[in-house]
């Protein structure tokens, strides 16, 4: 069973930045893309960035790619979201998960272990 645990989520201003890492347990966390998604409330999970195996490719909303960034640790097993410029717009809960495969997706059916979730409130 892999389990995966966010940290980093908290109170923020409009402007600021926060640094999410979501760590994982096992030993094949190297062998899978990860992903984070976010969800509002109210509103359905979606897609914010995923990130292949090995860190050479990474994925992106095209509203959040200009200030989010997905990265990786294989040695830490831990993978990261650096978010910038952060608006109240911004603001859900935002979960980790680990892909099916090796390959990064962008739909929630292709994460196989999810983790808890982390709050992220931008205030204005």
């Amino acid at each position: 069973q892999v389990q995966l645990v966010e940290s980093g989520g908290g109170l923020v201003q409009a402007g600021g930045s926060l640094r999410l890492s979501c760590a994982a347990s096992g030993r094949t966390f190297h062998t899978y893309a990860m992903g984070w998604f976010r969800q509002a409330p109210g509103k359905e999970r979606v897609f914010v960035a995923a990130i292949t195996w090995s860190g050479g490719s990474t994925y992106g909303v095209g509203s959040l790619k200009g200030r989010f960034t997905i990265s990786r640790d294989n040695a830490k097993n831990t993978v990261y979201l650096q978010m910038n410029s952060l608006t109240p717009e911004d603001t859900a809960v935002y979960y980790c998960a680990r892909g099916a495969t090796f390959r990064a997706g962008t739909q929630p059916g292709e994460y196989e272990y999810w983790g808890q979730g982390t709050q992220v409130t931008v205030s204005s």
